[in-house]
């Protein structure tokens, strides 16, 4: 009776995680595109559940809810439900309605055999990821469970590992008013004054156009009458050769505009932001700024210290520090006690913040890239990333955990490398950090040249 209680509530909270992912593709990722296909939003729908499901037996586990054997029992059901999704169900949809992008292709056996052809592809694809890796132990079976994680794991941490490195730079870049270029009313006028310059001498040039095409024409029909075809072929040539070189003109002159324009948008944005970062919500965010710079600091110096001295953490960071804290300071404090609370309160931040900040990312480029033709394909492609890298933040997310909830976990997951995962999330993290460094490095220092160039005339 117990088991059947426990499926109940995993299965109501499957409902309500399938619920929001079916609002969220609605009212964030499709407000402006039309569904196409129902299927697609079903799948997104079911690879969002899912992966909260993850989440939530974690929490399952710090909590105790639920009985142990339910928990072992809903673990595996998850993760391969998760695998299947993810190897065989979005990417079969993924290829099919690429295939179905091509007009050559009509007829419905062609797609479907087609679409069968790419997806093998992708298995085999998928398949040799693993081969460079030490992720796989011996005794691991064809079709084991870990044979799917272990690669799953390494795509999902690498991209776990992009975001983070570009979002702890990039975020105190954003937030920090050290960062922020001085933009003053005069340099936002000066340029629209140049701007509206450009856009006479466009309008200028395009009259002398249509009045040079019109003076052909009636030249060409004088000429015609006076000195028969060779006269109307020779003034109708000068006058192509005069007009062509306006054309050019006007098209370099438009595309000036275009880049004037683009600027004019980015220093109104730079100055709405230097307005923002004097009110009191502003300088909060100044403050997280300097946080996050910190945490990249230090992050950087940890990961390039784990990946020297091939080290990995064998305790949870918070029973670490609370151990070195009351070892400092001499005190009498039951450390397995609060290391359980505070983990399992830092935990539901850190998943708390991992679903929002991937669903916001998710909404953003979602906006920018989707079109009639590409919606599906695209959302699909978001589902597969979701999913991997809600998997990825298990697979990582089980070193924050004190060892006596990670034993169902780690059964759950087989004889994974687990050291391997977090070396390869430093290595990537590291070099994702140090490139978005230099990226914005090289941003922020042309900036004021692009801008305050006066070289345009």
């Amino acid at each position: 009776m117990a088991f059947v209680s426990d499926c109940a509530i995993v299965f109501f909270s499957q409902l309500l995680f399938f619920g929001i992912g079916w609002i969220f593709f609605m009212r964030r990722l499709f407000r402006n595109y039309e569904v196409h296909h129902l299927a697609v939003q079903i799948v997104f729908s079911i690879t969002f559940a899912l992966s909260c499901t993850m989440f939530e037996l974690i929490i399952f586990e710090i909590l105790g809810i639920l009985d142990k054997n339910s928990r072992y029992f809903h673990w595996k059901v998850g993760i391969f439900s998760m695998l299947f999704t993810l190897i065989f169900l979005l990417p079969f949809y993924i290829s099919y309605f690429l295939v179905k992008t091509i007009r050559l292709v009509n007829n419905r056996a062609t797609v479907l055999f087609l679409a069968v052809g790419f997806w093998l592809a992708f298995l085999y694809m998928f398949w040799k990821i693993g081969n460079p890796f030490p992720i796989l132990n011996p005794r691991h079976g064809i079709f084991s469970i870990e044979q799917g994680i272990s690669r799953v794991g390494v795509i999902g941490v690498t991209v776990m590992a992009i975001l983070s490195g570009f979002g702890a730079v990039n975020c105190p870049y954003t937030y920090m008013t050290f960062f922020m270029r001085h933009v003053s009313n005069s340099d936002i006028q000066s340029l629209e004054k140049r701007l509206t310059q450009t856009m006479d001498m466009i309008l200028s040039k395009k009259k002398r156009i249509a009045l040079a095409r019109r003076e052909s024409r009636r030249f060409a029909a004088s000429s015609q009458l006076k000195s028969g075809i060779w006269g109307m072929f020779s003034t109708a040539t000068s006058s192509t050769e005069n007009t062509s070189h306006l054309q050019a003109e006007v098209d370099a002159m438009e595309e000036l505009s275009r880049q004037l324009f683009l600027e004019i948008v980015d220093l109104h944005c730079t100055r709405q932001r230097m307005e923002f970062s004097k009110t009191l919500q502003g300088k909060y965010f100044d403050f997280l700024g300097h946080i996050f710079s910190g945490y990249c600091i230090w992050k950087i110096f940890i990961s390039t210290v784990n990946i020297i001295f091939d080290r990995v953490g064998k305790t949870d960071p918070v029973t670490r520090g609370i151990e070195i804290t009351v070892k400092y300071f001499g005190m009498q404090f039951d450390v397995l006690f609060w290391s359980q609370h505070i983990s399992f309160f830092l935990i539901g931040i850190l998943i708390v913040t991992s679903i929002r900040g991937l669903l916001i990312t998710f909404t953003k480029f979602f906006n920018a890239m989707a079109s009639s033709k590409s919606s599906n394909i695209i959302v699909l492609v978001l589902a597969e990333i979701m999913g991997m890298y809600f998997v990825s933040s298990v697979l990582l997310m089980r070193m924050n955990m004190p060892v006596a909830y990670r034993e169902i976990i780690t059964e759950v997951l087989g004889l994974l490398q687990f050291n391997f995962y977090h070396r390869w999330f430093d290595v990537i993290f590291l070099v994702s950090a140090l490139s978005s460094i230099g990226f914005l490095y090289l941003a922020h220092k042309q900036a004021p040249e692009k801008h305050m160039d006066n070289s345009y005339f």
